[in-house]
């Protein structure tokens, strides 16, 4: 502002203005209208130019005392100014004017507003500093949250590390629990089996002991009578007396027990013995199990048609001589019972062999034959026809490859798919009686094994074998063309 007064003070234009007045003063009467006229707008010119250097040194003296300093000179001396340039003379001529006090109102309005606008800023600078302090605490609340955060995630990490490992200690308690508890469960069943053998000596001592005095008694009564009826009574040991029926009943539970036992027996010994022997020639494990599988069932198919036969022909040879409390049906299965030796097990054996160089499921190397397993085929033979004389027959389950699987019927193999539905193939048949399963068979699942092309084996790369050629058929079909009637025994047919 100095610097602009200074300007304007020591300019030449101030200087050349009064020039300019006393020589259009001195030229004034001289000079015409239009000369005048244009002296005087050059003038105004001139003027206006340090007008506006004034209002320029106006606004920045204005600025230098604040936001509203010099409000009263400006009210006071400028506005009454502005006020006259457009006022009439009558206007001018009286001090109380409308425009004065228009100006008056306008400046209590304005100081008013001030009041106001300073009021508010005061409350504005009031709530900023509530602010900025209410922002401070909220900081350090958040700082303090962030260390407790944190702090929780410190301990929640070690927390989970003791939560591990006592997860992991009690897998581990539960693992040695769980094999305790199958040890136990192991025992248990050993001890129950070992119970079960007991009774069934128990029963097959108090058998013998009651089949002993009735021999005695029957011994005794034979000596008191005559000769002739000694000899028409003592062809019939296959009468039981009706003096003891639960002798019968104690036999049929003891020959139960004994003939499932061996059932068991077969599977976990002679089953194996002929596996490992077929393994020598064939490679593949489930065409062994196939084999040894239809070798048991094609067994009892061949032992159950060989006991009808056989009960046939001890009917026709008792029919004509039966007399006794008992029916004819108990005396036949009595002598039956009692003659098990009588079985010709090589022909069921010979008709199993022959019934298996003709099935299509299983196949063999054509250098040897099924009379490998003759031993295993005969044990089979012999266990499921004395099942046959049972009061209630055991037969086995029917089986088909891609039956569904029954947890009441099989068990899986080791070596199975766990959580396959369908039964591959069998490894060893259940054991039912009155439709109910006795003894739980063995059985391979897997999925996808049914139609993928390398497990539906054929027939045809194994002929089928002429069995004219095995010494051991040959030697049986003589033997059996050259021995009697087994209805032969001192004069009383016998079976």
């Amino acid at each position: 502002m100095a610097d602009s007064l200074r300007r304007l003070k020591n300019g030449a234009l101030c200087k050349y203005m009064q020039e300019k007045l006393d020589d259009w003063y001195q030229d004034y009467h001289n000079n015409t209208c239009d000369e005048n006229l244009s002296q005087c707008c050059e003038l105004m010119e001139l003027s206006s130019k340090v007008q506006g250097q004034l209002i320029s040194i106006l606004n920045a003296v204005s600025r230098e005392g604040g936001q509203y300093a010099g409000v009263e000179i400006l009210k006071n001396r400028f506005l009454p100014l502005l006020g006259s340039c457009f006022a009439t003379p009558s206007s001018m001529m009286s001090p109380d004017t409308s425009l004065l006090k228009e100006s008056l109102g306008k400046d209590r309005k304005i100081r008013e507003l001030a009041n106001n606008h300073e009021q508010e800023l005061q409350k504005l600078e009031s709530q900023l500093l509530s602010t900025r302090l209410e922002l401070g605490e909220l900081k350090k609340e958040l700082s303090d949250a962030h260390l407790e955060l944190q702090d929780t995630k410190t301990k929640s990490a070690t927390t989970l590390l003791a939560t591990e490992d006592e997860i992991l200690q009690l897998k581990s308690e539960l693992r040695a629990a769980q094999d305790h508890i199958d040890e136990l469960h192991r025992k248990q069943d050993a001890l129950e089996e070992n119970e079960r053998q007991l009774r069934h000596l128990k029963d097959e001592i108090a058998i013998l002991s009651s089949e002993k005095s009735i021999l005695q008694a029957k011994l005794t009564r034979s000596c008191s009578t005559s000769p002739t009826r000694h000899r028409s009574r003592s062809p019939s040991p296959q009468f039981r007396t009706c003096e003891s029926p639960t002798v019968a009943m104690l036999t049929n539970s003891s020959r139960h027990a004994r003939l499932v036992s061996r059932f068991n027996d077969i599977y976990a010994c002679e089953r194996l013995d002929a596996q490992n022997l077929l393994r020598r020639y064939i490679e593949d494990l489930e065409m062994v199990q196939r084999i040894l599988f239809i070798a048991t069932t094609e067994s009892f198919h061949a032992a159950k048609t060989a006991f009808r036969q056989f009960k046939l022909r001890v009917r026709k040879s008792l029919s004509p001589t039966h007399s006794g409390p008992e029916s004819l049906e108990d005396a036949v299965i009595d002598y039956i019972v009692r003659n098990l030796d009588l079985y010709d097990v090589q022909a069921s054996v010979s008709d199993v062999i022959r019934a298996m160089n003709v099935n299509p499921k299983i196949s063999f190397p054509p250098e040897v034959d099924f009379i490998l397993i003759s031993s295993f085929i005969r044990e089979v033979c012999r266990v499921a026809f004395a099942m046959q004389t049972l009061d209630v027959q055991l037969d086995l389950a029917f089986s088909s490859d891609g039956e569904l699987f029954s947890e009441t019927k099989y068990r899986r193999s080791y070596d199975s798919d766990y959580t396959a539905p369908l039964v591959v193939y069998h490894v060893w048949p259940a054991l039912m009686e009155n439709d109910s399963v006795l003894v739980k068979g063995e059985v391979v699942t897997k999925r996808g094994a049914l139609w993928s092309s390398g497990k539906c084996r054929s027939r045809s790369c194994s002929p089928v074998r002429s069995r004219s050629a095995s010494p051991c058929c040959s030697m049986a079909s003589r033997s059996r063309s050259r021995s009697p009637s087994p209805l032969r025994r001192s004069g009383t047919p016998r079976l």
